[in-house]
Parts: structure tokens; C-alpha cells; sequence
């Protein structure tokens, strides 16, 4: 088999845990607002950190401020796959959840990449990594970052 059979094989497994349908089903359906990454560096690492001014994302040189932590969290599986804009949800109290889900689809990710090409090279379950990365990249890019603002309802009228 290939490396883009078995990348096609781990989105199969997955199936509605893979993290574009959770961003479609989970996310872009609900009141969002839109984040963009400045100049995200490639193949940076990516951490969160915790300084007297709040939470941090630091991916490569760059540090992205924070609200808090449940945030951070959300933003960094985004910028582990290299994705430039992205919805962030406007409730959040749901974006500890929905980052609870993302980071366990990532991990679950790799982790049946191993499992299903166990008896293969390093290089080649690393390579099998890169698409799948690649994969969710351009999935996400494609679904889009929804508004910039979230939608208000104009109307204050109460009667009917």
C-alpha cells in the first residue's frame, strides 16, 4: 500500500471524528468569529504558555495573546496543521469542549497512522503524518473562517 492509501484509510477509521468534519458539523454551524494567524510559520512548534500577561500560543517565534486557556488550546490544533484563518465559536463556553474534541481527533489521528502502519519505516508513517496534516489543511481552508463579526439580531421589538 501506499502512503495515500493508508492516509485514506486513516480518515475512513475516523470517520466523524476526522477534525474538518468536526469543524464543519461542530463549529461552522453555530455563531463564529473569524481568527487569522499572521505569518504562521512552517513546521513550527507549537505551545501554550502561561506569562504574567495571561495565556499565549507560541507557534515558532511568533506569540498570539490569549484569552484564556480553553482558547489557546483550540487555536493550537489550528496552528499545528498550518491553517491561516479560522472560526473561533462566540459562546465560550463551548470552546473548552470543542477543544477537548479537536485535540483527541489530532492525537487518535497519528495514533492510528502507527497502529495501521506498524510494520513500516519511520519515514514512511512520518510522510503518512504529512498528508493527513496537508489533507486537513486545505479541507479547513476550503470550509473558510465564516464572518469576521458574529451576527446580531437587529430587531429589539418585543410585541408582535
Amino acid at each position: 500500500m501506499t502512503a495515500e492509501e493508508y492516509a485514506a484509510q486513516v480518515k475512513a477509521e475516523l470517520k466523524e471524528t476526522w477534525l474538518p468534519d468536526i469543524y464543519r458539523q461542530r463549529i461552522l454551524s453555530k455563531r463564529t468569529r473569524s481568527y487569522h494567524f499572521e505569518a504562521l510559520p512552517n513546521k513550527s512548534r507549537v505551545e501554550i504558555q502561561h506569562t504574567l500577561l495571561g495565556v499565549e500560543l507560541k507557534a515558532g517565534r511568533r506569540r498570539f495573546l490569549c484569552p484564556d486557556l480553553a482558547t489557546a488550546r483550540y487555536l493550537s490544533v489550528f496552528a499545528r496543521t498550518g491553517s491561516q484563518d479560522v472560526a473561533v465559536p462566540y459562546d465560550i463556553t463551548k470552546i473548552s469542549q470543542l477543544a477537548d474534541e479537536l485535540e483527541s481527533s489530532w492525537h487518535r489521528m497519528f495514533l492510528l497512522v502507527e497502529h495501521l502502519a506498524a510494520g513500516k519505516a519511520e519515514s514512511f508513517r512520518t510522510r503518512v503524518g504529512r498528508l493527513l496534516v496537508n489533507r486537513i489543511k486545505v479541507e479547513i481552508s476550503e470550509l473558510g473562517a465564516g464572518s469576521s463579526v458574529p451576527e446580531f439580531k437587529q430587531t429589539t421589538r418585543q410585541r408582535s
